[in-house]
């Protein structure tokens, strides 16, 4: 139970961070989608650790083996089962874990459901248990571009209190990859960069903020009450780790403004499409995506496991003191930009053959 995403385009996850190998089962996948198997690689690759000087030292390939579900590098419409190896677990690292709860971190409230946890790298609560989203979420993609030319990009908006002014209409892939920190203002991450550099320093993380937009999304995807899109894409991107908050369109700052401000005027259209003057409702009205891109914000905690020393309790709740060893992330945000996609590709495609199975007899 919990480790499953999605009605009919469907994600199940498995495996432990310091376990055999990660990976995911994707049910529900068309067949005959023609697979670009290196875009899949590119996207773990984006994901993996090691990567930079500001992310986790831990050194992983991230290969992803496809076991079931293509032939030839076309979909069966059978489930696809992909798994990435561990190769550089060092559960030793953990060996003060298994004395002392790790502070916000899930060894406390896992250890309290079930009475036993994978202490080792946090088990399933480890983000590397995203392996297997960001591989599905790969193959979501291509599903979309192909039928729709729908583009989905995320970029770190915001690094503690530094934050990048970016025009969502204008961001590039070439502007968000072009530096570590995956932020398309050059001269606002070189800041982020030295400010994560200096945190990790003092043994201490970071949280921020990642920006994401769907540009051409199909339009109608949704469904009333309890499935509107927005409703799934905050579940989904809240699932990530260290996720603590989401907005869509003008979010929180929408409730600065009156209706006749906020609302999105409707503009005459030749081709039948639904246009408006502005996008405050971030590309979703009633729950229903209505064509304009869809702009969602999501919000990340610092790290949880720091260096630092810390006031903390042991599972026989006595007090004790815990200085994380182990290898981590100062900062999640840079490796949690195609995470973020991810889920959002995995949502769309999700509902988009939702839509088709509803209105497609019409």
């Amino acid at each position: 139970m919990g480790s499953s995403f999605g009605t009919l385009f469907r994600i199940s996850t498995f495996g432990e961070s310091h376990g055999g190998g990660v990976g995911v089962i994707l049910e529900g996948c068309p067949p005959r989608l023609e697979l670009d198997l290196l875009a899949i690689q590119a996207e773990l690759d984006r994901r993996r650790p090691g990567q930079s000087k500001i992310t986790t030292p831990r050194k992983e390939a991230d290969q992803v083996e496809i076991l079931s579900g293509v032939m030839d590098g076309i979909t069966l419409g059978t489930p696809i089962a992909m798994v990435v190896r561990n190769k550089d677990q060092r559960p030793q690292d953990y060996k003060e874990v298994e004395v002392a709860f790790r502070p916000s971190h899930a060894d406390a409230t896992y250890q309290a459901k079930y009475g036993i946890q994978a202490r080792s790298g946090g088990g399933r609560a480890s983000a590397r248990e995203t392996i297997g989203r960001v591989a599905a979420g790969a193959i979501a993609r291509q599903l979309l571009q192909r039928s729709h030319g729908t583009e989905v990009m995320a970029w770190v908006r915001r690094i503690h209190d530094l934050d990048a002014q970016v025009d969502a209409s204008t961001v590039t892939r070439e502007a968000v990859e072009a530096n570590i920190v995956r932020c398309p203002d050059a001269t606002m991450a070189k800041r982020m960069i030295e400010r994560i550099e200096a945190i990790g320093q003092e043994g201490d993380s970071c949280g921020g903020l990642i920006e994401c937009v769907v540009k051409r999304p199909p339009v109608g995807l949704g469904m009333p009450v309890f499935d509107k899109l927005e409703a799934d894409l905050a579940k989904a991107v809240m699932s990530l780790p260290a996720t603590k908050g989401f907005e869509i369109g003008s979010g929180f700052a929408g409730t600065l403004l009156k209706g006749s401000e906020h609302n999105d005027a409707f503009l005459p259209s030749d081709d039948g499409r639904l246009r408006t003057a502005s996008n405050n409702s971030g590309g979703i009205q009633g729950g229903i995506s209505n064509g304009e891109p869809i702009v969602i914000r999501v919000a990340f905690k610092p790290t949880a496991t720091i260096r630092k020393e810390q006031m903390t309790i042991n599972d026989r709740g006595e007090a004790t003191t815990l200085a994380a060893k182990g290898r981590h992330d100062p900062c999640v945000l840079p490796r949690a930009v195609p995470m973020v996609e991810a889920m959002v590709n995995l949502v769309l495609a999700d509902h988009l053959l939702r839509q088709q199975g509803q209105c497609s007899l019409w």
